[in-house]
């Protein structure tokens, strides 16, 4: 029990006293941020993917851009996100004589993963009742319009669910940023480790901070979910 209470008074020291807490508020911040932009950047991508390959491939270009698709989400789900952060920061950025931080390639980065899971995800807009799709057709409205004002808010009730595990998921592939510079949880609590030499309650610290922000997120995704269907029963 005495050693117990020497690693949280050792914890506590470097915390407080040697202003850890603002390594860990730093941490996250990044960690909050780099997780929503990727998955903003990651709907907008994989919104535009998934209506690439539903588009009637009658002319050349639908063809093109459906193979450009393919191979962009060949790329990101066959390799892993540290291979991509390494690729981006260590050779991409240094051939196009680019200047960005890690915390800026780490968003970049994951929006660009994401979106070829989303685009998988999106394609919940093949579920939506196809009548949809030929009546706003019918309507006079174009392929594009109907897809954005009728099908694919249909398809948001379908696939809410599924986008709240990818956030879940973005946040806790953040742990691989500091392989690029940017400071995260890990960084942080990894700092308290290193400077009290004691690694047990920093390392259970971070991880309850990862186990609180996916109960949150579950838990906005349900009050929403729950929205969604009173919304539904109002109509």
């Amino acid at each position: 029990m005495g050693d117990i209470s020497t690693k949280i008074q050792k914890f506590i020291e470097i915390f407080i006293d040697n202003n850890g807490y603002v390594k860990v508020v730093e941490g996250l911040k990044n960690t909050v941020i780099i997780a929503i932009a990727g998955l903003i950047i990651g709907i907008i991508i994989g919104t535009l993917i998934a209506t690439v390959r539903v588009i009637p491939k009658y002319k050349r270009l639908p063809r093109v851009l459906d193979a450009i698709c393919s191979v962009y989400v060949g790329f990101f789900r066959g390799t892993p996100m540290v291979v991509q952060l390494l690729l981006f920061y260590y050779v991409l950025l240094p051939i196009v004589g680019g200047h960005m931080t890690g915390v800026q390639v780490a968003m970049l980065v994951f929006g660009l993963n994401s979106g070829a899971y989303i685009s998988e995800i999106m394609r919940g807009v093949l579920s939506v009742d196809p009548g949809q799709m030929e009546g706003g057709r019918a309507m006079g409205l174009s392929f594009s319009t109907t897809m954005l004002k009728i099908v694919i808010p249909q398809a948001v009730k379908n696939i809410l669910p599924t986008l709240g595990n990818e956030f879940i998921s973005l946040i806790k592939e953040t742990s691989v940023v500091s392989f690029v510079g940017a400071t995260d949880l890990y960084v942080a609590f990894n700092y308290i480790g290193s400077n009290s030499y004691e690694f047990m309650v920093p390392y259970l610290v971070m991880a309850l901070i990862y186990i609180v922000m996916v109960l949150l997120i579950s838990l906005g995704i349900k009050l929403m979910e729950r929205s969604l269907r009173k919304s539904d029963r109002r109509h």
